[in-house]
């Protein structure tokens, strides 16, 4: 028999999973998928997440004996243990991750408004590979006069959020492509009201007239919203109906798709969604849409998007596993048998010149924009804040 050694405690377990006991064998939930495979009921087997994944390599090989007419036994080929994976997880930047993760919600929970705020997630990873780097969830409990953190990373891949203005490198994209806007199109930020609505305005009124830059710097939602009503085919006027053309959705979600927002990454853990589709398509969902406060996704879609933006086009296939190592029957890592091979699964449909425009958009949001001093002295940083009206 065998047992797992878990080195870091209890870092990245959940995403590692668990695999069954010497009494419980094979579950029945899982009792079909194993034994097509060739597995006995009581085979120890991996339940969940990279060991459920992985199990085809990890598993070992059974020793196979005679039984000679006077019931002794005589071992005809002897079994090995299973093969190694080595992931792409740099373990030190894992534990000082998850570390100033139970920090920040710590202080963050001290700030007013956060009564329902109780959890927050990082994952840190190559945009030229898709290789997961650092992988963390933590989920903070405060009860007996105190607080414990929960690891939340499991859920990463099967939770959805609400993106709120992440969503506008993508949202720009759309403009460009449909050709709604161009490289240096103007813009008055103002709020746009539609009849028996409310009104839907930036975070701040009066960001003044915009270029496509200088709007995803000041996450401008007005700049969103005119670009949405042009590729819906839409007449505005101050208070009046709004009506857009339906198939402006599909416009959206299938370019959005290319950068992995709505669809799934791929990720090599069991049971991956690829989000929430809302089904509506009144006019102002569609403005909604634009800015992230529609459909849903899951973490792990967010560092898909941002990874495209960032190497440029290509959608990545996220991963975990870096090589598989041969079997050994020492505490040795054995000899490398392969190394994973970076998957594109696809390269976004946009014309260069626009996909570096939205790149030094995210460049200006770091250096004089809205995300200003979130990433220290980080040379030539870029990224998107996004704030989302969750209910």
């Amino acid at each position: 028999d065998w047992e797992r050694k878990y080195l870091y405690g209890d870092v990245l377990r959940g995403v590692i999973g668990t695999v069954s006991n010497h009494d419980q064998g094979i579950p029945y939930e899982l009792k079909s998928h194993y034994l097509e495979k060739g597995y006995a009921l009581n085979d120890r087997v991996g339940l969940s997440n990279l060991e459920y994944q992985y199990e085809h390599l990890l598993k070992g090989t059974k020793s196979i004996y005679k039984i000679n007419s006077d019931n002794s036994l005589e071992l005809l080929k002897a079994g090995y243990r299973g093969k190694d994976i080595v992931l792409t997880i740099d373990i030190n930047l894992q534990i000082e991750v998850e570390r100033i993760l139970e920090e920040l919600i710590l202080k963050a929970k001290k700030e007013p408004n956060t009564e329902y705020f109780d959890k927050a997630f990082v994952i840190i990873s190559d945009p030229k590979t898709g290789g997961i780097l650092a992988y963390a969830g933590k989920q903070i409990v405060f009860k007996d006069g105190g607080h414990v953190f929960y690891d939340y990373a499991p859920y990463l891949s099967t939770t959805t959020i609400t993106p709120g203005s992440v969503v506008k490198g993508a949202s720009m994209a759309v403009g460009y492509k449909t050709g709604a806007i161009s490289i240096g199109t103007r813009m008055l930020d103002e709020c746009i009201k539609i009849k028996n609505t409310p009104e839907k305005c930036s975070w701040r009124s009066g960001l003044g007239t915009l270029d496509d830059i200088a709007a995803l710097k000041l996450s401008s939602n007005s700049y969103q919203f005119k670009i949405a009503m042009k590729v819906g085919k839409g007449a505005y006027r101050y208070n009046a109906p709004l009506t857009v053309d339906p198939k402006a959705f599909d416009t959206y979600r299938n370019i959005f798709a290319e950068f992995g927002l709505g669809a799934k990454t791929e990720i090599d853990l069991p049971n991956e969604i690829s989000g929430y589709k809302g089904n509506s398509t009144v006019s102002g969902h569609l403005l909604d849409f634009s800015i992230g406060q529609y459909d849903t996704y899951t973490p792990l879609q967010l560092s898909q998007y941002i990874n495209t933006i960032a190497n440029g086009g290509k959608r990545m296939a996220l991963h975990f596993l870096k090589e598989i190592r041969a079997e050994t029957m020492t505490e040795e890592i054995g000899k490398l048998e392969s190394t994973y091979e970076p998957k594109v699964l696809n390269t976004v449909n946009l014309d260069p010149k626009y996909m570096d425009r939205i790149r030094l958009g995210f460049r200006e949001v770091v250096r004089t924009g809205l995300g200003y001093g979130y990433m220290g002295n980080v040379p030539n940083g870029a990224g998107k804040t996004g704030t989302s009206q969750s209910f």
